[in-house]
């Protein structure tokens, strides 16, 4: 982070471009702190979007690889219906999401967990899937049923799976809000950032999006933490 913003602070200095093109670090730093009572407000909306929208597309995520699991037929068929659902350009369906939901917090929510949903469930469907097929066969000599061979064996096995989705899934989270935002919201980062671009004020919207950022890392910082606590017997090369 420090090099990227030397190499951008520099790029200010040499081309001299117009601050309205690219503002430098310190137009930013003074915007965020100029508009900072604009700006915490709508963070924490969009903060509590994220939050929501992760814990919902998490819990959805880890439903439908659990169901495809134990019914490995429904793969079949709910995995097409999956790999539809994220095809589906953001932008195209946020419109609808909000016709349907409204302009509050509802939409937004929504738009969060559609893209949360699709690595969490890949992920740990995957590491299901792919549990050691000697473990599989121990379960079923001592005949442990299809419920317990999940539970004991391909749910505890297939954790990192779940941890690296969980790692993606805090990546793109604030993606589904700031977007539903942009199409149409009362309040949000992506609120100002709209209002600042219309303006021209590109230093407002840098410090609109540094918050966004500094949220996307503090959520994956959050992750590396849970997998420490889920995944205590592995090193850092297995993760």
């Amino acid at each position: 982070m420090v090099a990227l913003v030397a190499i951008w602070w520099s790029v200010v200095l040499v081309l001299a471009p117009e601050p309205f093109l690219l503002p430098g670090p310190d137009r930013v730093v003074l915007a965020l702190i100029r508009r900072w009572g604009d700006l915490w407000p709508n963070a924490l909306v969009t903060l509590t979007e994220i939050l929501f929208g992760l814990v919902t597309g998490i819990l959805a995520g880890v439903a439908t690889a659990l169901f495809m699991g134990y019914v490995p037929a429904a793969s079949r068929v709910v995995t097409p219906f999956v790999v539809v659902l994220q095809s589906m350009p953001v932008f195209a369906i946020a419109p609808v999401l909000v016709l349907w939901f409204g302009f509050g917090l509802a939409s937004k929510i929504v738009m969060a967990t559609v893209i949360i949903f699709f690595p969490v469930a890949s992920a740990f469907h995957d590491g299901i899937e792919r549990t050691d097929p000697g473990l599989l066969d121990l379960a079923r000599l001592y005949g442990a049923g299809r419920a317990r061979t999940l539970a004991l064996i391909q749910v505890p096995a297939a954790l990192p799976a779940l941890v690296t989705g969980l790692r993606m899934a805090a990546a793109v989270a604030p993606i589904g809000a700031i977007v539903g935002e942009w199409v149409g919201a009362s309040s949000g980062l992506g609120l100002i950032m709209m209002h600042a671009n219309a303006r021209m004020q590109t230093d407002v919207m840098f410090a609109a999006l540094a918050l966004v950022v500094a949220m996307a890392v503090v959520l994956r910082l959050a992750a590396d933490l849970l997998a420490d606590r889920l995944l205590p017997w592995l090193d850092e090369t297995d993760r």
